[in-house]
């Protein structure tokens, strides 16, 4: 048995370990936020997030107005969140631990389900949906009602249309926007392609269709509006890996994709035209395929307006297309049945200018858009 000055020798000693161990662990975390610190101060703020696809807030402008109102401080706060050294680790260390010690459903309202990363959106917007069918009407009456052009709609469903409800996470009715629209838009032959796609037919990390995938939609939307489309593609698959939009959104390190296009050799005889800058682009831009978006390989991204001129076309026929970015990889297999096809995206262009490049008289028209841009307020 140890006796009681044993014990208070024992018992000393223990407390100065701990003592020890309380002042190491201080001295670490003090390190620790030391470091943090002085890194934040010496870093050069970064301007571009190339996984979250957005550009970083900077340090912001001086002013005493700004001081007095609050603002400086607004924006220096949300300067130094961007700008903190490591941010993209513990966005991850923030993710997992979100979803798999809390066993949280979502990070930032990006899931993961059967392999494939998406965003949730719900719940439906009556707003967002009047929004778009009074944008379309509105190009409709003004520039086809009268004329003998042949108009026709579709949608394109994002991958919650496949994921979501099945998975049990929220999903609006679909099947309501889609009655709405038919309803709303009298005067546009309504073209379903819903039932040709699977989520197989998306990328795993972003929210866009693969243009491999989408040939059989392509000929049905011909189909349709009286053209035939038959070509034979050559898939091509550049080496760089895809991060898409989800990637980073999501903060976990998951495979990424690759991205493939399909090359036919009419496409070196169209002339193609963007007419922001009126200067001739490539139906694929390689370099972009590399950049911060390589969704935008396709026809150089969400261009307001856009010319393909096709001396091989099956037809002498002309294509409008009012679209979002989907439409970037759709154009591309719709060349072989038209001489000309136009490309206009009316979230960009001002209503008033679509006249100046399109004369409407006998062309086919297609509006063709995803679900996520039709169910958000903002887009039109």
């Amino acid at each position: 048995m140890k006796n009681r000055k044993e014990n208070k020798i024992e018992n000393k000693i223990e407390n100065k370990n701990e003592k020890k161990k309380n002042v190491i662990y201080v001295c670490v975390v003090a390190l620790l936020f030391f470091s943090l610190s002085v890194a934040a101060w010496l870093k050069p703020a970064d301007e571009f997030s190339a996984t979250e696809r957005r550009v970083l807030d900077q340090f912001p402008g001086i002013s005493w107005d700004g001081i007095l109102s609050g603002r400086f401080m607004q924006q220096f706060e949300e300067y130094t969140l961007d700008q903190f050294p490591l941010r993209d680790t513990f966005r991850s260390i923030k993710a997992m631990t979100h979803l798999y010690l809390f066993g949280q459903s979502d990070n930032n309202d990006v899931y993961i389900a059967d392999g494939y990363v998406s965003k949730l959106d719900y719940p439906l917007s009556e707003k967002a949906l009047s929004k778009a069918v009074k944008k379309f009407r509105s190009i409709y009456d003004k520039y086809m009602a009268g004329t003998d052009v042949k108009v026709y709609h579709a949608v394109i469903p994002d991958k919650n249309f496949f994921l979501a409800e099945e998975n049990g996470y929220p999903a609006y009715d679909y099947e309501k926007m889609f009655a709405y629209l038919q309803e709303n838009l009298p005067d546009m032959a309504y073209i379903d392609i819903t039932g040709l796609l699977s989520v197989e037919d998306f990328y795993y990390t972003d929210t866009h269709w693969r243009q491999e995938c989408i040939v059989d939609v392509a000929k049905v939307l011909g189909d349709a509006m009286g053209v035939k489309l038959e070509a034979e593609y050559e898939a091509v698959t550049p080496d760089t890996p895809f991060y898409g939009v989800y990637y980073g959104q999501l903060a976990l390190p998951i495979e990424p994709d690759s991205i493939t296009y399909l090359e036919h050799e009419d496409f070196a005889e169209c002339t193609i035209i963007n007419h922001e800058t009126s200067k001739e682009i490539s139906m694929y831009d390689a370099g972009k395929a590399a950049g911060r978006d390589p969704y935008e390989m396709f026809l150089s991204g969400s261009l307001s307006v856009i010319t393909i001129d096709n001396p091989n076309a099956s037809t002498e026929k002309e294509l409008v297309i009012f679209r979002d970015s989907f439409g970037s990889s759709l154009a591309p297999l719709l060349v072989e049945g038209y001489a000309k096809i136009t490309i206009l995206d009316a979230r960009y262009l001002n209503e008033v200018m679509i006249g100046n490049f399109v004369e409407f008289d006998d062309q086919d028209v297609l509006f063709i858009h995803s679900t996520g841009v039709i169910n958000n307020e903002t887009a039109f």
